[in-house]
């Protein structure tokens, strides 16, 4: 059984981040990350629109607003320290007609409260000089965006954690946690582990990992799984898109709508949707796994949330199956766009936290518990804010 000062569950970035934080700061420590996949970061982190987000959406003062804009600063710094290659963009945010000029405005407020510099409403001509082909009455102008491929990031992280001592260790699915209160067991399906420090950062499984490790704690979340799912525009095509066009967002829900992204390969993705996940690991429509969907159908959570958002629900389930649906909300944007410019593309699963009173919870939610550390909620933009999350996480871990 090996013996370790820091056992860190998730190989996701925020998992990673949190390691390289850790090792940094500390010398002569025994760290290991525990990963069930037989790669790095299979799930989020490598399923998502590949944006460095600059702050914009999310409410001041908030862990998201403040770890963002420090994150994706430390995020750059990185990248141009180990050659990790990312790429410069602008975002427009497009008003498709009136109703959606507040929304527009808002989030302009939003943008500026944060510290987003260079942000811009700009007129529809305006918007037509960035991205010639995409509609709207107005934008904003959101001039200082990169994008970048997440598993490059990860894959360095890595290489930085074992040169500076640390350990990734795969195949490793944890199946039993015990605190003994002066060190803490954990068994996966190969080896055992002895940990003065846990944390948490397995993602998709987080709010099981934490009632394995805390069982006579009542955990104040469920995660409820939501597919994201993209097409992709054909080569002919990618000429339509410049940069990284996004629709103005709802403000009663956590995502940002179906948007259009020019990826770092010069691919152009357009989604993701927001559809119910019958698997954590659902990445495809008819992916069932039965404890995931009765955990999830069962929970008084997700049951308040059909209630209240049932039309909402059934939409983006139509929207799931019909590509014609897809399309019509990207005409909102890109009106010259037609059914055959587009082909089904990846799709990813959103790790969406939920509580039981039905609050879909917007902002990240870490819990510390004697020596553990439990992350509950870490969804966009936790890649682009991930080395300020795991600065943080790394802190809270190393006090006493």
């Amino acid at each position: 059984m090996e013996k370790v000062d820091y056992l860190i569950i998730g190989g996701g970035i925020v998992g990673l981040s949190t390691a390289y934080q850790i090792l940094k700061e500390n010398k002569n420590i025994n760290l290991i990350v525990l990963e069930k996949e037989d790669k790095i970061s299979m799930h989020q982190t490598g399923r998502n629109s590949g944006v460095i987000h600059s702050g914009l959406y999310y409410k001041p003062g908030s862990l998201k607003a403040i770890n963002c804009i420090k994150g994706r600063k430390e995020l750059l710094d990185f990248c141009l320290e180990f050659e990790v290659p990312f790429e410069k963009s602008i975002k427009l945010i497009v008003a498709a007609d009136e109703r959606e000029l507040p929304g527009l405005q808002e989030l302009e407020k939003k943008g500026i409260a944060n510290g987003v510099e260079g942000l811009e409403v700009i007129s529809k001509e305006e918007a037509k000089e960035i991205e010639p082909h995409i509609d709207s009455i107005q934008a904003l102008k959101v001039p200082n965006c990169q994008i970048i491929d997440y598993l490059d990031v990860s894959k360095e992280l890595r290489k930085q954690i074992e040169y500076l001592g640390g350990k990734v260790l795969l195949n490793q699915r944890v199946i039993g946690i015990d605190d003994k209160n002066d060190e803490i067991l954990i068994n996966t399906q190969k080896d055992s582990f002895r940990a003065k420090k846990l944390i948490n950062a397995a993602g998709l499984y987080s709010d099981r990992i934490a009632k394995m490790a805390m069982p006579n704690n009542k955990i104040p979340i469920k995660i409820i799984p939501f597919r994201g799912e993209y097409y992709e525009l054909k080569d002919e095509k990618k000429h339509l898109v410049k940069g990284l066009v996004y629709p103005v967002p709802d403000p009663k829900f956590p995502f940002l709508g179906v948007h259009l992204t020019k990826m770092i390969d010069g691919s152009v993705h357009a989604g993701p949707n927001a559809v119910f996940a019958f698997s954590r690991e659902g990445y495809k429509k008819r992916d069932i796994n039965f404890r995931d969907l009765i955990e999830s159908l069962s929970y008084p959570g997700f049951i308040r949330i059909g209630l209240k958002y049932w039309k909402m629900g059934l939409f983006e389930m139509y929207r799931s199956f019909s590509k014609k649906a897809f399309l019509k909300s990207l005409q909102r944007m890109l009106s010259e766009i037609e059914i055959d410019d587009i082909v089904p593309g990846p799709s990813g699963i959103r790790a969406q936290a939920v509580d039981r009173k039905g609050k879909l919870l917007d902002d990240f939610e870490i819990l510390k518990e004697n020596n553990q550390v439990h992350v509950l909620n870490a969804p966009s933009p936790a890649a682009t804010a991930s080395f300020a999350i795991g600065r943080h996480i790394a802190s809270l871990a190393t006090k006493e």
